[in-house]
């Protein structure tokens, strides 16, 4: 097999391999006698003596070690003080140092050299040293491996396996992620479908108030309530889809029911929908609620509407306050109409209501009270009716030496100023404290409504639902799905349900 070629061979190591060498070289011993041992001798066999006899120091850079060699055959270095010489024993002939290893094949030397991971020293000498046999041709011929490309090559294999440590590190990463977090990273990926209607399907007429501040998540929510769209992040979720960037004025508008999310945009953004000089309560406010709304609607001062509910007997209303007398409905007014105006409107339209369910006069604050109860209590048509009968049982006298107190939380939390805290669930500061309202506290109703309710509201007080129940409690306050229970046993079942709702739910508003 021919030998392989090394990049650290030199070329020309071949060339002069073929020149002869006079270590090497067979011959009589007068032909031996007769080669100079150096360039000073060649002079002196000459006659050539004098100045010229002593060489000037050379200097040359300093060189790797050339490798070990018998202490005969290394003669001193040139350029540098001879030492000492003693008197040689005599010889025969002059005998030239060999060198004491065999010359391999060029391929075989570099591949060894290779195989072993030795690095081999540089080349040191002249050619006067290949002449005169101080170096051989195999030490002139061998170059050492360049250092820096050394250096590179092992920098190159630590980058590799840093980048290799890396992507394995992140790719681990992103495993763990994946199974920790694997359903929150496909909601995001994969956003569920907005609900919508589909188009064809808008009827009838719904009206919202808008008011300042208002943005999208709150009109798509009032939107959602009036039964304009599907669901209460329909708009919200659509201008986000679409990037659509939208002021709302505030004001009455009149729309549709079961609209798409694009169509009701529309609609509030048309002029000829918004109704001009207009206010709209909603069931279940406060008169604190009502009139910060009257004002915004208006644009009117707040503090013209304070003074107008602070005087109760001007509307003919026998009580302290017209908590429940501000019915809540769309109104439309004149230009130049006062608070006092506005007010008195509203008034009598609670007196109309009550008057066409058959209230009497004297019972108008009695059932305006449970009323305003069962609106704040209640979340469907049909537990209204519920919520009634479980006041009327509670205040049964048969029942009042089991129970005694009406215990509803939307009492507690309106007179201890809790009603606006954003939960369902009172704090047992509001259930302690002892004020008029607190049915915790204090047997019987209320001394007054807490809210204006609607007429549903008005019409489940009046007319109470059949049944013995005696609790109920909203298990589920998204979907307001409510159990109405007759014992206590079934009660707590209904009300550990709640708890685990809410720990499942804990931003629901528990």
């Amino acid at each position: 097999m021919p030998d392989t070629p090394s990049p650290f061979d030199d070329p020309l190591a071949d060339l002069y391999g073929q020149l002869p060498d006079p270590a090497r070289t067979s011959g009589d011993a007068a032909r031996s006698e007769a080669v100079p041992s150096s360039r000073r001798a060649a002079r002196a066999s000459r006659g050539q003596t004098g100045p010229s006899d002593v060489q000037p120091p050379i200097t040359r850079p300093a060189a790797a070690p050339a490798p070990e060699r018998p202490a005969t055959a290394s003669p001193p270095e040139r350029g540098s003080a001879a030492p000492e010489r003693t008197t040689a024993p005599e010889r025969s002939a002059p005998q030239r140092p060999v060198a004491t290893r065999e010359r391999p094949a060029a391929g075989a030397r570099a591949n060894g050299a290779r195989a072993n991971g030795a690095t081999r020293p540089a080349a040191t000498g002249t050619l006067d040293d290949l002449f005169t046999g101080r170096r051989s041709v195999d030490d002139l011929a061998t170059v050492a491996p360049p250092a820096e490309r050394r250096r590179r090559r092992i920098g190159g294999w630590i980058a590799l396996i840093l980048v290799l440590v890396l992507v394995g590190g992140v790719a681990a990463g992103g495993i763990w992620a994946w199974n920790t977090f694997g359903t929150q990273i496909q909601g995001v990926l994969s956003p569920k479908e907005r609900e919508d209607f589909e188009p064809g399907l808008a009827n009838g007429e719904a009206s919202i108030s808008i008011v300042g501040g208002d943005a999208g998540p709150q009109v798509s929510q009032k939107l959602y309530d009036a039964g304009v769209l599907k669901a209460p992040t329909s708009l919200y979720d659509y201008m986000i889809e679409t990037s659509t960037s939208f002021v709302f004025q505030p004001g009455v508008y009149t729309l549709q029911k079961q609209m798409t999310a694009a169509d009701a945009l529309a609609a509030i953004g048309n002029p000829a929908n918004k109704m001009e000089f207009t206010a709209q309560l909603r069931e279940g406010l406060t008169v604190e609620d009502s009139v910060e709304l009257l004002s915004a609607q208006l644009a009117m001062p707040i503090e013209d509407f304070q003074a107008a509910v602070s005087d109760p007997a001007a509307y003919g209303v026998a009580a302290d306050s017209l908590e429940g007398w501000l019915f809540p409905a769309t109104y439309t007014f004149d230009p130049g109409v006062t608070a006092k105006d506005v007010i008195t409107r509203m008034v009598a339209r609670t007196v109309e209501s009550l008057d066409t369910a058959g209230v009497a006069e004297g019972d108008r604050e009695r059932v305006l009270t449970i009323a305003s109860i069962i609106q704040r209590e209640a979340r469907f048509e049909a537990d209204f009716y519920k919520v009634s009968r479980v006041i009327a049982n509670r205040l049964d006298p048969g029942n009042q030496e089991t129970f005694g107190l009406l215990q509803m939380d939307s009492t507690a939390q309106y007179g201890y100023g809790e009603n606006h805290d954003g939960t369902a669930s009172s704090s047992q500061e509001a259930l302690d404290d002892d004020n008029p309202w607190n049915t915790y506290r204090h047997p019987g109703l209320p001394i007054g409504p807490i809210s204006n309710p609607g007429d549903l509201a008005i019409d489940a007080a009046l007319h109470p639902a059949d049944g013995d129940w005696l609790y109920f409690v909203t298990v589920n306050l998204d979907t307001g799905e409510t159990v109405f229970t007759n014992n206590s046993a079934d009660h707590q079942a209904a009300v550990d349900q709640w708890i685990s709702w809410c720990q499942d739910h804990p931003d629901s508003g528990c």
